[in-house]
């Protein structure tokens, strides 16, 4: 009954300790109020016992709220790296395609800086992530399985002394209650004694019974109350102990367990703070990179690069002639006249010159959408063909050098497996020195081949031959009869831009829209002269459909017959006749020839 405080209360009325249980009330003994006071003393430090138990179960479970709170920023750190390195993964140039090309230019530099700068930023993100997790999430971890393990024993030492204490109060109330007891059956057995003494009808043997019994009890009694004495003073001194050093060392041992838990969470949330803090230098580092990408940025220079790859070369276009055809009504009928036949001849040239400047842009854009274009870049503007060239020359040589190294290093093992036959067989070199031999032999054939393109190229640039053209021309303009091969290799393409002299096979087999080519022979009047009508040198067929809008082109419809009159002089077109009135320009990648065999490289020009 008195181990619960629900079943009694101790209260104090007219300087006398009084106990209130279900049985009702009594006053207490003062060896009965000490005791009282001692069992009071001990519930309340059970109480507090529980309630520090539930303080620190609740210090564990924040401990581990903690845990999971640094575990959940962990994985939005990881998830929010992961989502920039994709961003600057997603606008990475792609590999040979045309934005590697477009890094010449200060500001797509600019911008593949910024991506690679995200990039390490991401990876700072994920070092904060690393860094939560080794040095707060795995330790605490760790320190909540001892924390447990701690609490775990302290409280076990706690009910054990506890137990222990209760036990020893058991046995005094038990000591009490014998010697209580023992007091009690002495006094009523020294009572029998008296009463038989005084009885005189009582015999003097049952007397001296009633005697040696209230002694023995007299005896029973002080042998009891010297148990109780004794034991007493052993309760006395075990639960001085119990209060005054074995429970405070317990809740000294609680507290400290206490303040290191408090001490640790401190700690990591100030890693928690520290971390972040590591990385804003580097941090800083990448965003400094942005802004020093931004600055790098030089309109002009980008300006500059677009000026050097859309430079086509063109010699621009001279100043258009006035053409006077009243002056046809004052010429003689005179054929022998040589000087008034030269002076109309002139007019026809600047007239063809003039139309060849605006349709350059259109060739470069049937360049780019039909592909790779012939192998000397002929459908290139000289400029741009003199670059390409030039690269395919660095590219070959550097294949060149590549192989040479090569050659040299086998050259090596073969000279010391001549010296050193245990280590390898020198004729098992052979084959493969040959094989490097014939590729450097064709590189070195390739780079000859391209070298002289690049030769022409460099004699025709404006820059290098201006004289030599306006002098040509001039040149063209007063004689009156030109040769077929000058006429071939002086020729442009029908919409201006520069082109040499090839074979048919190696035009382009698609569907060109360009101008037709403008004769660099000159124009008579009709009314007075008529121009001879070319012999037929072979036949062809369209593959193609051709609708002929420009001056100097005819219609053909796919699967047509016609005359060829005119072969290929490497501008890509094809003078064709449907009948005697009816002639014109074809690109000779819309039709099939067949030239005769009697009457190829016999055409002249009139």
């Amino acid at each position: 009954m008195l181990r619960r405080r629900s079943e009694f209360f101790l209260f104090l009325q007219d300087n006398a300790l009084f106990l209130k249980c279900d049985r009702g009330e009594q006053q207490l003994s003062p060896h009965e109020e000490y005791l009282q006071v001692l069992l009071q003393m001990k519930m309340i430090s059970a109480d507090q016992f529980d309630n520090l138990e539930k303080h620190t179960q609740w210090g564990i479970e924040f401990v581990e709220k903690y845990s999971k709170f640094v575990k959940e920023r962990t994985e939005i750190e990881f998830s929010y790296a992961k989502q920039i390195r994709n961003l600057s993964r997603k606008y990475q140039p792609k590999k040979n395609s045309r934005e590697e090309e477009e890094n010449k230019y200060t500001f797509c530099r600019a911008f593949l800086t910024t991506l690679n700068e995200l990039n390490d930023y991401a990876g700072q993100h994920e070092v904060i992530a690393e860094n939560l997790t080794s040095q707060i999430i795995c330790e605490l971890s760790r320190y909540l399985q001892e924390l447990k393990s701690e609490r775990k024993s302290h409280f076990h030492d706690g009910r054990k002394a506890q137990q222990y204490i209760e036990s020893s109060w058991k046995q005094l109330e038990s000591c009490k209650r014998r010697f209580e007891r023992e007091c009690k059956e002495a006094d009523r057995a020294q009572q029998h004694f008296e009463k038989m003494d005084a009885d005189i009808n009582v015999t003097k043997a049952d007397v001296e019974r009633a005697r040696q019994q209230a002694q023995m009890k007299q005896q029973m009694a002080t042998d009891s109350k010297g148990d109780y004495s004794s034991y007493l003073q052993k309760f006395n001194q075990e639960q001085n102990e119990h209060y005054y050093t074995i429970i405070p060392n317990i809740f000294q041992k609680l507290q400290d367990m206490e303040e290191k838990r408090i001490e640790r969470i401190g700690v990591c949330m100030k890693t928690f703070a520290d971390v972040d803090r590591q990385i804003l230098p580097i941090v800083g580092k990448c965003l400094d990179g942005m802004t020093k990408a931004a600055e790098s940025i030089e309109p002009k220079d980008d300006s500059k690069q677009v000026i050097e790859s859309y430079k086509s070369g063109f010699e621009p276009p001279g100043d258009v002639d006035f053409e006077d055809y009243g002056q046809a009504m004052k010429r003689t009928v005179s054929d022998t006249s040589l000087t008034n036949s030269k002076e109309p001849k002139e007019k026809p040239v600047s007239k063809t010159k003039g139309k060849l400047w605006p349709f350059i842009k259109n060739k470069n854009k049937l360049s780019l959408k039909l592909g790779s274009g012939p192998e000397d870049f002929s459908h290139l503007p000289p400029e741009q063909r003199r670059k390409k060239l030039q690269g395919k020359i660095d590219d070959l040589n550097k294949d060149i050098q590549k192989e040479m190294d090569q050659r040299d290093a086998l050259t090596k093992m073969k000279d010391v497996y001549v010296k050193n036959p245990q280590m390898g067989d020198p004729a098992s070199v052979d084959p493969r020195l040959s094989e490097i031999g014939h590729t450097i032999e064709k590189l070195q054939a390739e780079v000859q081949k391209f070298e002289g393109w690049y030769t022409e190229v460099e004699e025709r640039m404006p820059s290098k031959s201006d004289s030599h053209r306006k002098s040509g021309l001039y040149e063209a303009q007063n004689n009156s009869a030109v040769s077929s091969n000058s006429c071939a290799q002086d020729r442009e393409s029908p919409d201006g831009s520069y082109t040499e002299e090839q074979n048919s096979e190696t035009q382009l087999r698609a569907k060109p829209n360009l101008n037709p080519p403008t004769s660099s022979t000159p124009d008579f009047d009709d009314e007075f002269e008529d121009e001879e009508t070319l012999p037929t040198i072979g036949t062809c067929k369209a593959l193609y459909p051709f609708e002929g809008h420009n001056e100097g082109t005819i219609s053909v419809a796919e699967g047509e017959l016609l005359y060829v009159i005119e072969e290929d002089k490497g501008d890509g077109w094809t003078r064709v006749r449907r009948n005697e009135e009816e002639e014109g320009y074809v690109p000779t990648s819309y039709v099939d020839v067949f030239l005769e065999t009697n009457a190829k490289g016999a055409m002249t020009y009139i």
